[in-house]
């Protein structure tokens, strides 16, 4: 039997493992909406979905331009509401949904970011298109699921990260901490985020 077919195989053996860890460590979700929201272990695909590097950068751009626009959109709705008294979308489907916060209307966040950390479903649809299933700017939780299995991934196939040029994706945590740290006030005397 050669080498690469022995690896292929104890790596496809080991897939039970990631369920048993996450299980073990409490990394679930919740499917709301449905009667029985009950928390779920986070599944996991022992075949990684695989990105070229000139792939990844265009679908990067994209991803990055769709965050600024979430963004804009964010502050014009809070700011000066363009998009409604010039008819583009109806004034009772922002004002009126049960998510918008009268509240912070006239607020104007640091660097005009309102949101800072934002996961976007994504789904191929062909060889080079993709469509977005949906944009989570509240609680962007997927990215914990992201993390966790690249540990996994990891810790069963060690050998495709030695063969193969793999994105590094462990920086996550310090770009989100500096991220926070940029937008907390001053003067309150604080070294760090009261969230971290």
């Amino acid at each position: 039997m050669d080498r690469g077919y022995a690896r292929r195989r104890a790596c496809v053996a080991g897939r039970k493992r990631p369920r048993r860890r996450s299980a073990e460590l409490g990394i679930t979700f919740a499917v709301y909406g449905e009667n029985e929201a009950a928390e779920r272990i986070i599944p996991f695909d022992i075949v990684p979905r695989v990105f070229l590097h000139d792939e990844w950068t265009r679908l990067s751009e994209g991803l990055v331009q769709r965050v600024e626009a979430i963004n804009a959109f964010l502050d014009d709705i809070y700011g000066e509401r363009r998009i409604l008294k010039e008819g583009i979308l109806p004034e009772d489907l922002v004002l009126g949904n049960a998510q918008f916060r009268p509240e912070i209307a006239g607020i104007r966040p640091p660097h005009g970011v309102w949101a800072h950390i934002c996961g976007i479903d994504l789904v191929r649809t062909g060889p080079d298109d993709f469509f977005v299933l949906e944009d989570n700017a509240r609680t962007p939780s997927g990215v914990s699921y992201m993390l966790e299995n690249r540990e996994a991934m990891l810790r069963l196939c060690p050998e495709l990260f030695r063969e193969f040029r793999v994105a590094a994706v462990d920086s996550y945590p310090d770009l989100l901490l500096e991220t926070m740290k940029s937008v907390a006030p001053h003067g309150t005397g604080r070294t760090r985020p009261a969230c971290c």
